[in-house]
């Protein structure tokens, strides 16, 4: 997971914030029985790719304590209802939760660093409660604030970031915007993950980076951006630091029929449409709605 501690601390003495992040360090280490041991990805837009429409700015993008998110909102969200913050289950306070655990309606009083287009902070934002939260099948929290979409609005003259209601395009152009270091990583999406697997967890059907996505830690809970429709598609969540695999910080790929493929060097995102369909009338989560695939408790 792209947590800040350590290794994010590390880059930034070694490379100053705002600077390129280094480069996976090359592993050495033959494939383990059973498995492929891919190079990183070779292309920077895969073919038929989008065309990059729009450039993608900080506004309705947040940073945590430890991590990056976003203000988000479902195309029913209405501006009196309160808004909600997107990042990964791995950024909740309360620590990682467990294969198979789901938090639901956790009291927080969380605050979040509430930035404008050009990624300066203009205001603090604070939790109510942790929504929802997993590390099953996907990597999410979904904060509520105590504050309406209205206000803030009124407030900051800052619009919340939409969750788009489709699934992710192969070779879609997308800009990851994080929070936490003030900076984007801009490439495309390269294909999508049967399984990703890192330590305890699975995630289901991620979304894999081009290798021009080099992002380091602190940048989990980004929001993962559509270039051409600035909606989001995803959120960022881990890449493979160093090659092992599907231990903490290196996930693999696993297909259909178990084959385990390992990409150093290349990062993945969770995909965010199958959120929408579980949040109703005042943005409250209702886990039993139909179309509603998020784990339950």
């Amino acid at each position: 997971m792209k947590k800040p501690l350590v290794g994010a601390l590390f880059a930034v003495l070694l490379l100053g914030a705002g600077t390129a992040p280094a480069t996976a360090a090359t592993s050495h280490d033959a494939a383990a029985p059973g498995t492929v041991k891919a190079a990183a990805s070779s292309s920077h837009a895969a073919v038929g790719a989008k065309a990059r429409t729009k450039a993608v700015g900080f506004a309705g993008t947040v940073a945590l304590s430890n991590c990056s998110g976003s203000v988000v909102r479902t195309p029913g969200s209405q501006p009196g209802d309160p808004a909600l913050v997107l990042s990964n289950g791995h950024c909740m306070e309360s620590g990682f939760p467990g294969p198979g655990k789901v938090v639901i309606d956790q009291p927080s009083t969380r605050t979040f660093t509430l930035l404008n287009n050009a990624g300066s902070g203009v205001g603090t934002l604070r939790a109510s409660k942790i929504a929802y939260g997993t590390m099953t099948d996907t990597d999410i929290s979904v904060y509520q604030l105590t504050s309406t979409y209205a206000q803030i609005e009124s407030s900051y003259g800052i619009k919340a970031l939409e969750l788009n209601t489709a699934h992710p395009v192969q070779g879609a152009a997308i800009t990851v915007a994080s929070g936490y270091w003030k900076r984007t990583y801009r490439c495309n999406v390269d294909g999508f993950v049967y399984r990703l697997k890192e330590g305890e967890w699975t995630w289901k059907d991620s979304v894999r980076y081009t290798s021009a996505c080099q992002t380091i830690g602190g940048t989990s809970g980004s929001p993962v951006i559509d270039d051409a429709t600035g909606k989001v598609v995803a959120v960022n969540n881990t890449g493979n630091e160093d090659g092992q695999q599907c231990t903490d910080n290196n996930p693999c790929e696993v297909d259909e029929n178990g084959q385990v493929t390992v990409r150093e060097g290349i990062n993945y995102a969770q995909e965010t449409y199958g959120i929408v369909p579980c949040i109703g009338a005042g943005n409250a989560f209702d886990l039993n709605a139909a179309g509603c695939e998020l784990p339950k408790p």
